[in-house]
This record gives C-alpha cells, structure tokens and sequence, in this order.
C-alpha cells in the first residue's frame, strides 16, 4: 500500500467514528490539544515526536507531540493544535492535512488532551522554537509498529489501575500520555489492511 493509500484510509478509519471522550467525575480537566505529524518522506510514512527542554516546568526532557493548552481565542480544539505546531516547529498550519481525531487522553497534569493526527509536508524544513523544543525525533512508522520497542507496566494513577507504555526507539524513550496517544494511533494503523510493510 501506498503512504498516500494509508493516509486516505487512516482519514475515513478516523471520520467514520466519534473520539471518545474523557469522564472522570470529581475531576476538573482544562482542555489541551496535540498533533500527531505523519509525513512520507522517500515513500516512507514517519511519525514526528518533539523533546521538551530540560528548562521546563512541567514534563521536562520528555519526548512529546507538538501541542498545548487551549487558549481564548482558540475557536475549536483543532486550532489549538495547529497554533501550538507552528509556533513549536515552525509549520504553517494551512500546509497541515487533518485526518482526524484520536480517543481523549486525560494527564496527571489534569489536562483533557484531544489529539489530532496531521500529515505535515516531508521536507524536514522546521524552525523550531528554542524555548519548546530541545529536539526533533522522525521515526518511520515501521520501526514504532515493532513489538519489541513497547513494554507496558501497570501503575494507579488517578485512583484507577492503568496500563502505562514505554517505547523505546534507539536511546530514546517516549512515555506518559504521548505514549498513550502513540499507542491509540497505532491501533488504528494496524487495523488498515496492508498498511505497513
């Protein structure tokens, strides 16, 4: 299958069925939105993860999708998301093409996070900003899809038993809810008939 094929089935995949949402009653969650980029690059579909600086406040050093919290003036979740990846890497966000939205994440953090998955253009010509990106890490999606990089452990979090997922790609280790937004992702890539050789 062509990476265009899999973009286009992974778009109706995502249009034909709502996100589900995020219910945790007692919990009060501020809304925040993230892309997941997808890019062919040399007829090889990637995925793009950001490394926060060490400098931050809050999840530093962590292998993250470009996003953030929703401001005043975002009109829908989606801006939110487009906002924050061109002001994180530079990428104009009329040259994103959505293809949907993921299942809500909630975060320790207490944020309700809505990923959307984006396919941004190839050319690897980013501007990042300093302050938010320490790194840029493009992973062909064959290399995230392989069983051996995951390792789940279990752990309560917000008074609930739950899955925690660890991928390790090379030295890097992308976990926390770019983990579970990853793991949600790729669900949907696997069930694309001859999605990814």
């Amino acid at each position: 299958m062509s990476v265009e094929a899999l973009f286009q089935t992974l778009e109706s995949r995502l249009s034909s069925r709502p996100a589900r949402e995020v219910y945790l009653p007692g919990w009060t969650l501020r809304e925040a939105s993230v892309l997941v980029p997808v890019f062919e690059r040399d007829g090889v579909p990637h995925v793009l993860f950001t490394r926060r600086p060490a400098t931050l406040r809050t999840h530093a050093d962590q292998y993250s999708f470009p996003g953030g919290g929703r401001d005043p003036e975002d009109a829908t979740p989606l801006h939110t998301a487009l906002r924050e990846t061109e002001e994180e890497l530079g990428i104009d966000r009329r040259g994103v093409r959505v293809l949907g939205m993921l299942d809500e994440v909630p975060t320790i953090s207490q944020y309700r996070v809505r990923p959307f998955v984006g396919v941004i253009p190839g050319d690897g010509k980013y501007r990042p900003s300093a302050e938010e990106v320490a790194f840029i890490l493009e992973v062909p999606l064959s290399g995230l899809l392989d069983p051996s990089i995951l390792r789940v452990e279990q752990k309560e979090i917000m008074g609930a038993e739950r899955d925690l997922y660890f991928y390790t790609y090379g030295t890097h280790v992308i976990w926390g809810a770019t983990a579970r937004i990853l793991r949600d992702f790729l669900n949907h890539v696997t069930q694309v008939p001859g999605g990814v050789g």
